[in-house]
């Protein structure tokens, strides 16, 4: 089950990461544009710094969790098994505050939230 659970941090590492380049380097793209349902190029100039610093959280929140796998698997279990509940539960977390804003969010909010969901269930049932 440990496997498992770093596979799934892994995976939820890469789509957080995925979403840094998309808001912090890729904002002002017209595909990044749809993705984010940003309306116009004007929007996404008036949101991109706010854009960026969160992208930068998305990667901290990544870094912190592949720290916590290369520990889990490297040997010191207890803070490996912290750096990924941290950085998972944290993805998991964020996702429940976006779809609580707007039910219009939940398809944006399962995809960055269900991954790290099952890697900290996994993790759980993998260090009791």
């Amino acid at each position: 089950m440990l496997v498992a659970a770093c596979v799934l941090a892994g995976l939820a590492a890469a789509v957080h990461v995925y979403i840094f380049w998309l808001e912090s380097f890729a904002w002002m793209r017209p595909s990044t544009r749809a993705v984010f349902g940003i309306a116009s190029e004007d929007d996404a100039r008036t949101t991109r710094a706010l854009a960026y610093n969160q992208g930068f959280y998305n990667l901290f929140l990544a870094i912190v969790t592949g720290v916590g796998i290369v520990l889990l698997l490297a040997g010191p279990e207890a803070p490996g098994a912290a750096l990924v509940f941290a950085g998972c539960g944290s993805m998991a977390a964020a996702a429940l505050v976006l779809v609580a804003g707007s039910r219009a969010y939940l398809g944006a909010a399962a995809k960055q939230g269900v991954l790290p969901l099952l890697a900290v269930v996994a993790l759980a049932i993998a260090i009791v």
